[in-house]
């Protein structure tokens, strides 16, 4: 067996695919002799390291579940919705997250609450940070299913260890009294090691009617509120704004 096939082979039986990869390049540069044994070596090790940080990072891309418009390197800056350019930098800074501050982005429907939620998620994932974006729904038929299905399970065990969970269009719908219980049980039990992103329609006046129970709506905002930046949006709405229609723009009534 050739050599590099030899090489190849303990690469397979180590699971080394970036050093695999990256072998040919090496080699060419070592037979040139451009490059020391050692350096050599090294660059053999810096091909698998990258390798695996690339894997890494594209893990966590795919368990975030990311909303396709999610890059907040381009952000339409000149939208009015209340939230000025600079106050979004500093928050793309993710220095509230390290200090495990909450954000509630709250406003009528249309006005970037999603977006900014989903990109800044998108900031932490490529930062390293374990960061997940749900819809409402989604946490809810998770904390429905965990005790039955593995799949279930193996989410809420991730959310558990999260960084950042961001929670999209809290309290659209009114919610079971047992689903209540158990989101609040949920955010109890992390709400002081992992960081939120809330977006909702519904002002806190508003939750205990979503809940139909005032002392949980109270407990919960409790925990959310605790280091908290409440931003308000406000304006029309973005996709009515820019609605697009089916006919030609310049046909006549």
């Amino acid at each position: 067996m050739e050599k590099k096939q030899i090489i190849r082979s303990y690469c397979h039986q180590f699971r080394l695919s970036g050093m695999s990869a990256g072998l040919d390049q090496t080699l060419r540069e070592a037979e040139k002799g451009t490059i020391s044994f050692l350096d050599y070596t090294i660059q053999l090790l810096q091909a698998e390291a990258t390798h695996r940080q690339q894997k890494e990072a594209q893990r966590r891309l795919v368990t975030a579940r990311l909303p396709k418009t999610c890059d907040l390197n381009n952000y339409d800056y000149t939208v009015e919705n209340g939230l000025a350019k600079s106050r979004l930098i500093q928050l793309r800074e993710l220095d509230w997250l390290d200090q495990l501050y909450n954000i509630i982005l709250m406003g009528p429907s249309g006005t970037g609450k999603t977006l900014i939620a989903s990109g800044l998620c998108n900031d932490a994932v490529q930062k390293g940070y374990k960061a997940y974006f749900r819809t409402m729904d989604d946490i809810i038929n998770m904390l429905k299913l965990k005790d039955f299905t593995r799949s279930s399970k193996a989410e809420y065990k991730r959310l558990m260890n999260a960084n950042l969970i961001v929670i999209d269009d809290i309290m659209l719908f009114p919610i079971e009294k047992q689903q209540a219980i158990a989101l609040f049980n949920m955010i109890n039990q992390i709400y002081e090691k992992t960081a939120f992103i809330i977006t909702t329609n519904k002002s806190p006046s508003q939750w205990a009617q979503m809940l139909d129970d005032e002392v949980l709506a109270t407990a919960l905002l409790d925990r959310l509120l605790f280091h908290c930046e409440v931003i308000s949006l406000s304006g029309k709405s973005f996709r009515i704004k820019n609605q697009k229609t089916i006919f030609n723009q310049n046909e006549q009534n």
